[in-house]
């Protein structure tokens, strides 16, 4: 019987595929790294790869953009061109779902990244994916919001615009059908 986060063999060598091609294809994103380490970790943690596999199934495209060498993990991020599109369209969290009166969105993006066992980039994170390319030039991604701004009411987002990063403020409970947000996963 197969675990609910826990990819079928076939699902597993799919995924391992893609992944593995799209890591040949943007080396200039994970200078000096060897995919065959990737994989070896990747196949010892079945629900890190069922969430990669989440990521790639919205849209995100995973894939390694650093290594961190005090915890020997692997950094992926989703390095999809645009936002990913099955995570469009949600408002910030739980608390702005709830206070929409009309209009709710289906989801949030806190609450859908936990479902799918991965963070969300923070603004740090989201200027270092830039610097690997140009990310978000005509969407925008929910970014993870300090407290003191959630507290307020409000969330970030950022955005590549006139060749700058931006980084934005919104009312948490708002949603566009062209803002999603971009997850990270440690290996």
């Amino acid at each position: 019987m197969i675990n609910k986060k826990q990819l079928s063999p076939e699902e597993n060598k799919d995924l391992l595929s893609k992944l593995k091609d799209r890591f040949e294809k943007n080396s200039n994103r994970h200078t000096n790294m060897e995919w065959v380490k990737v994989q070896a970790k990747l196949e010892v943690d079945a629900e890190k790869l069922w969430s990669l596999n989440e990521m790639e199934i919205t849209g995100g495209e995973p894939d390694v953009v650093a290594y961190d060498e005090n915890s020997g993990e692997y950094i992926f991020y989703d390095c999809a061109t645009e936002s990913p599109k099955g995570r469009r369209s949600i408002c910030y969290d739980r608390e702005a779902l709830e206070a929409r009166k009309e209009y709710k969105p289906a989801n949030s993006v806190i609450n859908m990244a936990a479902e799918m066992g991965v963070e969300l980039l923070t603004e740090e994170e989201y200027r270092a994916l830039q610097k690997l390319g140009n990310f978000d030039t005509k969407t925008s991604s929910w970014l993870k919001t300090p407290s003191e701004i959630r507290k307020l009411g409000g969330a970030i987002f950022g955005d590549y615009r006139y060749g700058t990063v931006f980084i934005y403020h919104n009312g948490a409970e708002s949603y566009y059908a062209g803002r999603g947000f971009r997850g990270s996963l440690k290996v």
